[in-house]
């Protein structure tokens, strides 16, 4: 059999030169960053768990109910009607990504990304404890399972579907996932295979996946290149003051005899912790996802060797250059400016956003009938959705003195949360079209002071309006 040919060098962090999977196991320093990183992790945790559970105005504080067609976000609902809002919050959403990446560059990754947060602070720490440092965890990449690493999969089976769990009560409600649990899968297939499936999805990403989907799957890392610029922060490794490395006191990895030494002692102790597996001191990378263990890892080897901390540090690209950081700037102004615009108008149309939605709606089969006596009927369709938490009593009334409303009857009946369509039959005399068309109004009013007027243009039969008009005077 040919060997498999080899690359000159690793394409990827998570890669072999022949192609295999490079299994990254890094050793965890816990410096001050960690720390910060660990309290942000867990308040993150906890309030994944604590959003559809805690209820907030009667209502959970998250509840993405699909079937109903339903976004509950922290007290507010919002329904199909609601596209527009959903639409503001999204670019408002979408912008801030935008400036907080201009800003902090992938802080967002190495804080507060789940990927990140329940890799490091949940996983990784179960790991570390059964199976020990990354020396004895690469051992036992060498064998077969053993029952530490049997154990450790277990747990990791057992949390995957704690957290499939947590992730369907997003989508069905607390209270209504509970109940499920205590019944019988058979009741709802649906549901214990959405958990089943989200629990094996889980599990593999966190089990065999792991960093790839950071370095290989997520687009982030990708898109940083248009997101970020040489003003953004970053976690970098000052060339200047590291380079050329060496052993402390040693001149033999000097590249010229002489040379000042840098602080860099080439101990490769921010390659051993990196979570992907690169090197920092090679710049900025698309597989650096900011996790700042590195910083952690050479802050006490140069407190050690009584130098000054910050070789690797939060930076930007142009202080690494020895240039100021330009903060303001054109892309930090116009980001808020768009996400306060938008917000503005989110909640602007949140506080003038009624109890009921009313649209008219064309008939598209049926323009319009003859009726005896010299009038036509015209029917148009009006949907209303009733977006309260009431029952609501509907009457529809015809503001038009040239025109009669045929039907429907008041009053109308619309349960909380419900939406009907109905047809509105509305006669007006044939003389009264002007080149086919008669300018009306529908007045609805409910039980709860509701009241819209709604334009409407009825379409009829063209005619000669002066003929017409003189027939009509002489009868």
């Amino acid at each position: 059999m040919t060997a498999p040919k080899q690359a000159p060098e690793r394409v990827l962090s998570t890669l072999n030169n022949d192609g295999s999977r490079f299994w990254i196991h890094p050793k965890l320093v816990k410096g001050r960053l960690w720390w910060q990183r660990a309290v942000v992790g867990y308040a993150l945790i906890a309030l994944f768990v604590a959003l559809p559970i805690i209820s907030i105005d009667g209502k959970p504080a998250m509840l993405l109910d699909i079937l109903a067609r339903e976004f509950t976000l922290f007290g507010t609902t919002f329904r199909p009607s609601d596209t527009f809002l959903l639409l503001l919050l999204g670019i408002a959403s979408l912008l801030s990504i935008f400036w907080i990446t201009a800003l902090f560059g992938r802080i967002w990754c190495g804080w507060g990304c789940p990927q990140t947060v329940y890799m490091e602070f949940v996983f990784r720490p179960i790991e570390s404890w059964l199976e020990g440092g990354p020396t004895q965890r690469k051992a036992l990449d060498q064998k077969r399972p053993t029952w530490r690493r049997l154990a450790k999969w277990a747990i990791f089976a057992v949390i995957a579907f704690a957290m499939a769990n947590i992730f369907l009560s997003y989508f069905l409600g607390w209270h209504r996932l509970v109940k499920w649990i205590g019944n019988v899968p058979s009741e709802h297939p649906f549901g214990f295979a959405t958990v089943m499936f989200v629990s094996a999805l889980v599990f593999f990403d966190f089990a065999y996946f792991r960093e790839q989907m950071c370095t290989v799957a997520c687009p982030y890392g990708r898109l940083q290149s248009v997101l970020i610029d040489p003003n953004s922060l970053i976690v970098g490794y000052d060339v200047a003051r590291g380079e050329p490395r060496g052993k402390p006191g040693s001149k033999k990895s000097l590249p010229v005899v002489g040379e000042a030494q840098g602080d860099c002692v080439a101990c490769n102790a921010c390659v051993a912790v990196c979570p992907t597996g690169i090197d920092i001191r090679n710049g900025l990378q698309m597989e650096c996802i900011g996790c700042t263990q590195c910083i952690d890892a050479c802050e006490p080897i140069m407190e050690k060797l009584g130098r000054p901390t910050g070789l690797i540090r939060y930076s930007s690209q142009n202080e690494l250059e020895g240039k100021p950081r330009q903060v303001v700037r054109a892309r930090t102004i116009l980001y808020p400016i768009g996400i306060l615009v938008a917000l503005t108008l989110f909640a602007y149309n949140l506080s003038h956003r009624g109890g009921t939605d009313v649209w008219v709606v064309r008939n598209a089969q049926v323009t319009y009938q003859e009726l005896p006596g010299g009038r036509i009927a015209t029917s148009v369709r009006v949907k209303i959705e009733n977006k309260s938490e009431a029952h609501r009593v509907y009457r529809i009334a015809l503001q038009d003195a040239k025109g009669e409303l045929i039907s429907p009857t008041s009053p109308l009946q619309l349960d909380a949360k419900k939406a009907t369509t109905i047809p509105v039959f509305i006669s007006v005399a044939k003389v009264d079209f002007e080149h086919g068309k008669h300018a009306s109004q529908i007045l609805l009013t409910d039980d709860a002071g509701f009241r819209r007027e709604l334009a409407i243009t009825l379409f009829g039969p063209e005619h000669d309006d002066e003929k017409e008009k003189g027939d009509h005077d002489d009868h």
